[in-house]
């Protein structure tokens, strides 16, 4: 059975950048962003829903994952889509209960609310804020994009310029700078901006920014990030709640094969942590020890012949 088609939503790009019915390359970062932003807002929502409940729902990525079949004019306009596989999926959607239409529509209402300097809605959780604060990051003054969901009802533009990013960066005051040392999976990068997106374990994004003697490190994990992590230490911002956002200097980038714990370059070699684990031991305790415990060591553990 062939699937069926369900758009989601639709991103227009406002500039001189996007005249002519071309989408310039850089965009298609914005494009991908948006594509997280709304996998994880679904997410989000979902676990509030169903607190109860550890797992995902069973192909909850598939529905949440938008696709990109055309562009239209209209200062290039990108509708994006989900699959339905069966017709039974589709009553749902059109009904307004999808998870991504669910997700497209709250963050279209979010970046209404800050348009209008109005607050945003309460069923936002905080945490989301700063998933959106990357987006938009390669617009410059004069450009936008306009976020439409097909049935929103709610009223007010939903747009991304310059302007709404610093609206959106002075909610997250409250955010402080440290030391960073973490992992992630490269999915997204930025070259001419030097500037990338990681994903954490928890799923949770940051951004990275790199400069041209990481560059390498940056485009090789990206190449290879069903199989690569990037193992980052550095300074960068956390927010308000301790979550990392922005990685702002990297002192080193190490690619580590993915599953696979990075080495500690500070943790002490392991015959000095036995040594100092012996350290501990009382010296009455070694004293109870038989002097042939090294020849008959099968006998004391598990009781077979001395030799």
């Amino acid at each position: 059975m062939r699937p069926a088609w369900r758009e989601v939503a639709r991103l227009s790009f406002m500039g001189q950048r996007f005249d002519g019915h071309a989408l310039d390359v850089g965009a298609l970062t914005e494009i991908t962003r948006f594509q997280a932003m709304v996998a994880r807002t679904a997410e989000v929502l979902w676990r509030a829903a169903s607190p109860d409940r550890q797992r995902l729902p069973a192909h909850f990525e598939e529905r949440t994952r938008l696709c990109l079949r055309r562009i239209e004019d209209a200062s290039t306009a990108v509708p994006l889509e989900v699959a339905v596989e069966q017709p039974e999926q589709m009553e749902l959607l059109e009904a307004g209960a999808g998870d991504a239409v669910d997700a497209a529509t709250l963050i279209a209402d979010v970046l209404a609310a800050i348009e209008a300097e109005t607050p945003v809605p309460d069923r936002l959780p905080r945490s989301l804020l700063a998933e959106y604060e990357p987006w938009g990051q390669t617009l410059a003054p004069g450009e936008a994009i306009v976020l439409e969901v097909p049935g929103r009802t709610r009223t007010g533009t939903a747009r991304v310029t310059t302007a709404t990013r610093a609206r959106l960066a002075e909610l997250l005051e409250g955010r402080y700078e440290d030391h960073m040392d973490l992992t992630g999976e490269v999915w997204a990068a930025d070259v001419e901006h030097q500037r990338s997106q990681m994903r954490l374990s928890d799923g949770h994004s940051l951004q990275l920014d790199f400069s041209a003697e990481h560059e390498e490190f940056v485009t090789t994990a990206l190449r290879d990030h069903r199989t690569v992590r990037l193992h980052v230490t550095g300074w960068g911002h956390f927010s308000a709640a301790g979550k990392p956002v922005r990685v702002t200097r990297v002192d080193s980038l190490r690619a580590w094969p993915a599953g696979e714990a990075p080495l500690d370059p500070a943790a002490p070699p392991i015959e000095d942590v036995l040594r100092a684990l012996a350290d501990d031991v009382p010296a009455e305790e070694w004293d109870r020890l038989p002097d042939d415990l090294v020849d008959n060591l099968d006998h004391y553990l598990y009781g077979t012949p001395p030799r």
